[in-house]
């Protein structure tokens, strides 16, 4: 915990995505990071076991990215992006490009999940538009799904809470497949599920109710990270492609969380083998070292939207930030430091390690389920009767005071640490979580 003497006024800032009176009856206060490791400002290391939030994938502190933001601050702190431009936002998107599937060339830069997620939206409906068939305009998600806080992804996302307090100013014109969790049929499943590749089946009737003529895209995570590591079901991404293919219907993957070697690689669509026609992605594009997003696009939808412009500007949107020159510092460097230290692959061959200490926690206390993915893993414990979420909570606090960072959603603890990870310290994470099991009621 932090020292009294330490805190300070906490009563002015409002913060995100928390319980703002709990928190600031005990607050839990962070002063450096490097490496796996966070310090507090009492002086404890608390290892990172999130890599942040899902984003710092090459560890904390790295100098190259230091040296780059700073150099780039020094040379060229802001460049506006609107009739203009700067070099590093051209190399950026090159190197992006690079490592995205073939074909899916032109980026579009944001700022965070968020801003990928609505720009991937306007970019599908703008491009059927473009095409003469502007009565697309039907966007399907998932239950479940998270797609970042702007309007057009809580409408698209699945996660009540997230949309509840806002329902009434919702995008219309909004349908959601099923999300593909099935505890009683897939507990304790390593990698993939074989079981739940029907679920995509459910979009031919959504198409069958909405007709096909009406739907502008699907956008789904390819693996669902903040709601709990929700693993795809085998043939169900590739059933999902022929769905939308058939129908002219354009697939977004949101990898905000999936993007740049959470599983081994550059992208879930690598690693899954299945291309959609738009990625967003945000998170490790930077390390997280600056705010930074942005929306790999196939060249042809570029080229439709671009095409059927008349002169002048082809897409109204964009951000103050776009392509802001810090950010593209690093991301520059970040791409640089993942491909040098080849961490994608180090991921991968560490996959198996994680999986395998993972699923140690079969059988611990409270736990109902692990699942795993790359270096991802859920463990999802039996809520309190009750009080859902209360225990996973608890399991957090716990963790943190012994040293060790992990994340929750509900009664879902999230593991997903730095890609720079060693065994040893896979090995601990998931002991450690073990020993604060047994002493939670």
């Amino acid at each position: 915990m932090t020292s009294q003497a330490n805190i300070p006024d906490l009563s002015n800032l409002w913060m995100p995505f928390t319980a703002n009176r709990q928190f600031k009856e005990q607050p839990r206060l962070l002063a450096k990071a490097k490496g796996m490791y966070y310090t507090s400002t009492a002086g404890q290391q608390v290892m990172d076991a999130t890599a942040g939030l899902w984003c710092v994938n090459a560890g904390h502190g790295r100098q190259e990215i230091v040296d780059a933001i700073a150099q780039q601050t020094a040379e060229l702190d802001y460049a506006p992006s609107f009739q203009l431009g700067h070099l590093d936002s051209f190399r950026a998107a090159s190197a992006i490009a690079k490592l995205m599937p073939q074909g899916m060339d032109r980026v579009f830069f944001t700022n965070s999940g968020s801003e990928s997620v609505d720009t991937a939206l306007k970019i599908a409906l703008a491009y059927h538009r473009a095409r003469g068939e502007g009565q697309r305009t039907r966007l399907i998600g998932r239950e479940r799904g998270y797609h970042g806080v702007g309007f057009g992804g809580i409408s698209v996302g699945g996660i009540s809470p997230n949309r509840k307090t806002f329902s009434g100013a919702l995008l219309p014109g909004v349908d959601h497949l099923p999300h593909t969790h099935d505890l009683a049929k897939n507990a304790y499943t390593r990698g993939q599920p074989a079981w739940g590749e029907h679920f995509a089946d459910e979009l031919e009737r959504i198409v069958a109710l909405h007709d096909a003529s009406t739907i502008a895209a699907v956008i789904v995570e390819p693996m669902a990270g903040s709601t709990g590591v929700l693993i795809p079901p085998k043939g169900y991404l590739e059933k999902l492609r022929a769905i939308t293919e058939k129908h002219g219907i354009l697939l977004i993957f949101d990898e905000v969380i999936t993007g740049f070697g959470r599983l081994g690689a550059a992208t879930a669509s690598e690693f899954f083998g299945v291309t959609p026609d738009l990625i967003t992605m945000a998170k490790g594009i930077s390390n997280a070292a600056v705010p930074a997003g942005a929306v790999a696009v196939r060249r042809n939808i570029h080229d439709t939207i671009v095409g059927a412009a008349a002169s002048g500007i082809e897409f109204f949107h964009g951000y103050t930030y776009s392509a802001h020159p810090l950010a593209t510092a690093a991301i520059l460097a970040t791409l640089g430091i993942y491909e040098k230290d080849q961490l994608f692959q180090r991921a991968k061959n560490l996959s198996p390690v994680f999986e395998n200490a993972a699923h140690k926690l079969q059988g611990a206390r409270h736990v109902i389920d692990v699942r795993n993915l790359g270096l991802v893993a859920g463990i999802e414990l039996q809520p309190r009767e009750g009080a859902p979420g209360a225990r996973a909570a608890e399991v957090f606090a716990k963790c943190f005071d012994q040293g060790l960072m992990v994340r929750y959603t509900g009664d879902i603890i999230a593991i997903s640490p730095p890609l720079i990870i060693e065994e040893g310290q896979i090995q601990e994470i998931f002991q450690k979580i073990d020993e604060v099991l047994k002493t939670v009621d």
